[in-house]
């Protein structure tokens, strides 16, 4: 794992804030993302699906499609393709998430562990949502690792960046 220790300025602390609107239909699904799957005239397909360690969604009819890595545009093309392969003509299919994956904290925090994402979250929220620092904290700087990357990025504390589903987020402890 490598670790970043550059700094951000004011201006660079503003591109890590991201828009929740741009989260959702940007958003590359993952293993433990909840889909609501509509497929119109086939309610026995409709439903709610997890997507699994590897990827992939179960579907009726479909079998598994992968989905990890895919939008759910992609990701609604993909079941559509695979049930026309079935018995479904003409499959007309609408996804959209359920619940994202979650984030996990860790470190210097009182109560470290996983928690669901929110959208608009913040990482001094995700603080709180932790029952906040411990005495050992060092309350000015937090190291984020994205999901999917193997970077860690270290934010200041008061920087306005927002959590994303998958987030591991460190609170570094201090030192005398």
């Amino acid at each position: 794992m490598s670790v970043s220790t550059g700094s951000l300025t004011p201006a660079s602390a503003q591109q890590t804030h991201v828009s929740t609107g741009s989260v959702s239909r940007t958003y590359l699904l993952g293993p433990s993302d909840r889909v609501r799957v509509k497929v119109y005239g086939e309610p026995d397909i409709t439903g709610e699906y997890e997507v699994d360690g590897n990827g992939s969604v179960s579907i009726p009819l479909a079998g598994h499609v992968k989905a990890g890595g895919l939008t759910t545009r992609q990701l609604e093309r993909a079941i559509a393709a695979a049930l026309s392969k079935g018995i479904v003509r003409d499959p007309r299919v609408n996804v959209e998430i359920a619940l994202y994956r979650p984030y996990y904290i860790l470190g210097e925090i009182k109560k470290s562990g996983e928690y669901p994402y929110k959208s608009g979250l913040t990482v001094l929220d995700a603080v709180a949502s932790a029952g906040g620092f411990t005495y050992r904290a060092n309350e000015g700087k937090v190291f984020l690792r994205r999901s999917g990357s193997t970077v860690e990025e270290v934010y200041p504390m008061d920087a306005p960046v927002l959590v994303l589903p998958g987030d591991n987020i460190r609170i570094p402890e201090r030192y005398f």
